[in-house]
């Protein structure tokens, strides 16, 4: 579904992403992990439009998407969220959902004084998704909080929410379980997987909980100093030689030469 070929980002002398390539295929969901500084966020940033590459491509269904801003992305159904959470604060989660499609007629000043039944229509539609999403997500409890208020696992379940108020294909997951509790993780990833296997959704998962990813993700990538090191099965990876090095500073090898 998704191809990233050759890919670099350099940030003067710094290549954040330096000659990655690899293939997210449709209907999966495939876990990127890696140390810090590996460049798997840059990576995210790249392929979604909010950092255009040094040079390199990406494709998705083998249409060339290098470079195009997030907006377009959205509307072919290629969705992010971050690490931190980005709501409304001060509107209920209801009305973040809400705000999400595009396009909508009360967007226009003709139609606040000339199509104000198609937009009482539209709000009511909007709303009753809102609603089935919220129910969905297991926090329709508090719908009518403000979004400000709500907790940090709260909010990553409203940003995963903000995906299926439009038809999204693929989404790309930036630390869904940072800052949040073993109960809504767990809540967070049985919703993952519904909508993987239910709905059909794509998704790209950046965790450094690999418990999270051993449940979720198959196959997982890591990555290592802007280059994928390794893909394979969670097992598979955790046993690979370069990938331990990228963790450790040391391989297997280099440890057993030295007892």
């Amino acid at each position: 579904m998704i191809v990233v070929d050759d890919l670099h980002k350099h940030f003067g002398g710094f290549h954040a992403v330096d000659g990655a390539s690899l293939t997210i295929q449709e209907g999966s969901i495939t876990g990127l992990i890696g140390p810090n500084g590996a460049g798997k966020t840059t990576l995210f940033n790249v392929i979604a439009g909010v950092l255009q590459p040094t040079s390199g491509r990406v494709t998705m269904a083998g249409e060339d998407i290098t470079g195009l801003p997030p907006h377009t992305l959205f509307s072919k159904g290629l969705l992010r969220t971050f690490q931190i959470a980005h709501e409304f604060s001060s509107m209920t989660l209801r009305e973040n959902l809400m705000m999400v499609p595009g396009n909508q007629s009360g967007e226009t000043l003709w139609n606040t004084w000339f199509g104000r039944k198609r937009i009482a229509d539209e709000e009511r539609a909007l709303a009753a998704k809102a609603d089935e999403v919220l129910e969905f997500l297991t926090i329709d409890h508090i719908s009518d909080e403000r979004a400000g208020n709500i907790s940090g696992g709260q909010k990553k379940l409203l940003e995963l929410g903000r995906t299926m108020m439009v038809d999204a294909k693929i989404v790309f997951l930036d630390e869904v379980g940072a800052g949040v509790n073993r109960t809504l993780l767990n809540t967070i990833g049985d919703a993952i997987i519904r909508l993987n296997k239910e709905r059909g959704y794509t998704f790209v998962v950046i965790e450094h909980d690999m418990d999270f990813i051993d449940r979720l993700c198959d196959p997982v990538i890591c990555m290592a100093e802007g280059r994928v090191l390794a893909e394979g099965t969670l097992d598979e990876i955790k046993a690979n030689e370069h990938v331990i090095e990228a963790y450790l500073g040391t391989g297997l090898k280099n440890k057993v030469a030295h007892a």
